[in-house]
This record gives C-alpha cells, structure tokens and sequence, in this order.
C-alpha cells in the first residue's frame, strides 16, 4: 500500500476519518437569495484564529507590567522583524472580527434563525459575542499608552453604574478604586487565560449545535420552497461551500492585510496615572453609540441619575435581545414583524449614534 494509503488508514483507526469524510461528503447547505450571509459566521471564526496566533507571536515579547508593557510594545514594533506588522494585524484584525460578529448576529436576526429548535444556538452565539467584546475591552489597555489608560477609565466606570453589584464590578476590573498597574495585570490574565478558555468551550458548543440543527433556511424562502419544492437548492458543504467560504477568508484576509500595511496601529505616548485626561477620550467604536447616549443625557433623571438609567436601560436592553427566541418564536404571528421593526431600529441607533458621535467629535 502507497504512503497516503497507509497515513489514511492510521487515521481511520484512531480518528474515524472515513466516517469524518462520509460526513462532511453528506452535508448540505441550503442556496437561496440570502445565503451569502452565512459566510459571516465562518469569517468571525477564522478572524479569531488569527487573533490566537498573532496574540502568541505578541506573547513573546510582550511583558504586563507597568513599567515594561509599552516597552515591550515599542520593542516589537521597532526592533522584532515585522513586529509592527504582527501588532498591526492583531490590533486591527479585533476590530475586523467584532465588526464580523455584529454583522452575523443582525443576519441571524432578519433571517430568523433563533427560531426553534435553535434556540441554544443562538444564545450561545450570544455569550461569545459579548466575550469578544470583552476581548476587545481588555486587550486595549495593554499597550499602556494614554489613550488607553483613559479610554479604560470611561469604559469602567460605565459598569459602576450597574444597579447593586456597579461599584463591586469596577473594582474587580480594576484590582482597586482606580486604574493603576493593577488593572494592567488582571487585564491581561483576562485577555490571555480567562477569555480564551471560555471561548474555546463556547465555540465547541456553538459549531456543535449548528451542526446538530444545520443552517436555518428564512421564512420566506421556506414558504417559497413548501409551495414549489422543484425551487429548494443545496450546496454539498465540502468541497462546493467550503471552498467558497475559503475565497471568504482571503477577502477578510486581503483586507487585515492592506489595513495592517498602510495604517499601521499606533503606540501613542507611555501612560501617566498623574496626568490629566487628554482632550477627545472616548471608547472604541463598538461602544461609542452606549457612550453618546450617555452624553445625551441629562445629569438627574428624577430621583436617579442619568447615567444609571441610561445602563439600566442598555442591561436590559441586552437581556431582552438575548432571550430573543423566548419571546418571538411564533413565525406567522403579529410578534415577528414587531420584532423586525425593533432589530430595525436597533441597527439604525447603533450605526446612527456611531457615526454621530464620530462626526460631531
């Protein structure tokens, strides 16, 4: 027997690989009008596995203390070959990825694919969006630089104002009252250790779950396709969808790479915990239509202030859009189209007061 026979068949033995490619061969995937939407899923994916590499080439270097985290940082984008390359990517690709995960929970939302017997699916989907949010929260202050140590001050005391529990998660955050070394170290243990774990775990459960319940097919196209069954299409997963997702991944990877290359991230200034804030502090852009809200509203609303309400309003906010398929699983009925018009507004508020709060400044 030839050597890839031989390598096929230890594989076989100790892996199951003929039944792993009787699988794969099996799955489908439902072509329709929207399907272009479910490459979105599979982007943010590989967008973290190049978050973990470039993290552990940066993990090299790097050193999360107070007095050598933008030492480090300096180092690696002066010194290591292709070190600002790596810091650039890694820097960008968080962003590119939590702009990914957005867009795939909205298309999850229009499409209705949280109805049942989804509804894990989606939750799941949930709670690994919120973790890469806290990737992106936690790993900004790492490099130390002024901007960053401010930018975690707002960031923080945004969650004091979290009814009861407020003032105790700003100092689990924090490692104290304010920012200082200490919030550096447990930044990174979060960054590095805490999120990672749980995302892998969560990530096995959410792959498992589309996987059990395939790809949800919209509403539309699924009346469509009851009244003219001749109309359903599907696409052999492997090789037919995976290599168009592949073509995917070299579109998100073409653009981390230009963005990496021609506006490289920058360092800034070293961090002062005696400094006054720089003019223009504000969070990154996944958080700023929270933070103009916020602006917006007045310091006292009656007997509360105003940025409480504004927290409690966005928590519960939060709460109601995760338990979404508890509360909209009737397709037909009045509630689904109430519910469009409320993911409806909800994406025209976060892209509104997003680029308000940039063109206003």
């Amino acid at each position: 027997m030839s050597a890839p026979g031989n390598i096929r068949n230890w594989l076989d033995q100790r892996f199951g690989w003929d039944e792993l490619m009787a699988f794969l061969r099996h799955k489908t995937v439902p072509i329709h009008r929207f399907s272009y939407f479910y490459f979105l899923g599979g982007m943010t994916l590989f967008l973290f596995g190049i978050q973990v590499v470039t993290g552990i080439l940066l993990l090299m270097y790097y050193r999360p203390v107070p007095d050598g985290a933008f030492e480090s940082v300096q180092y690696i984008m002066t010194r290591v070959p292709f070190g600002w390359l790596i810091r650039s990517i890694h820097s960008w690709g968080a962003n590119v990825m939590i702009l990914t995960a957005i867009a795939h929970m909205f298309s999850v939302f229009f499409l209705k694919s949280y109805r049942k017997p989804r509804e894990l699916t989606w939750l799941s989907g949930m709670i690994l969006l919120f973790l890469v949010l806290g990737f992106g929260f936690s790993g900004y202050l790492l490099p130390w630089n002024m901007l960053s140590l401010f930018a975690t001050k707002v960031g923080t005391n945004m969650t004091a104002q979290v009814p009861l529990i407020g003032h105790w998660i700003l100092v689990f955050l924090r490692g104290g009252e304010d920012v200082t070394g200490a919030t550096l170290t447990r930044f990174f243990g979060i960054h590095v250790a805490v999120l990672p774990g749980l995302a892998t775990l969560l990530i096995g459960l959410h792959l498992l779950l589309v996987q059990r319940f395939g790809m949800s097919v919209p509403p539309s196209v699924e009346d469509e396709t009851k009244a003219h069954p001749e109309k359903a299409r599907e696409l052999r997963f492997f090789p037919n969808f995976f290599l168009r997702e592949l073509m995917a991944w070299y579109v998100a990877l073409a653009v981390l790479g230009c963005l990496a290359a021609f506006k490289p991230w920058e360092l800034g200034q070293k961090a002062d915990l005696f400094a006054s804030a720089p003019a223009g502090i504000r969070p990154e852009w996944y958080f700023m239509f929270m933070f103009q809200t916020l602006r917006f509203l007045p310091a006292n609303v009656g007997p509360f202030a105003g940025d409480f309400i504004g927290v409690l309003v966005f928590g519960v906010a939060a709460v109601v859009w995760t338990c979404l398929p508890f509360f909209d699983n009737d397709r037909r009925g009045r509630s689904t189209r109430w519910f469009t018009g409320v993911g409806i507004f909800a994406l025209a508020y976060f892209v509104g007061m997003t680029v308000y709060a940039y063109l206003g400044k």
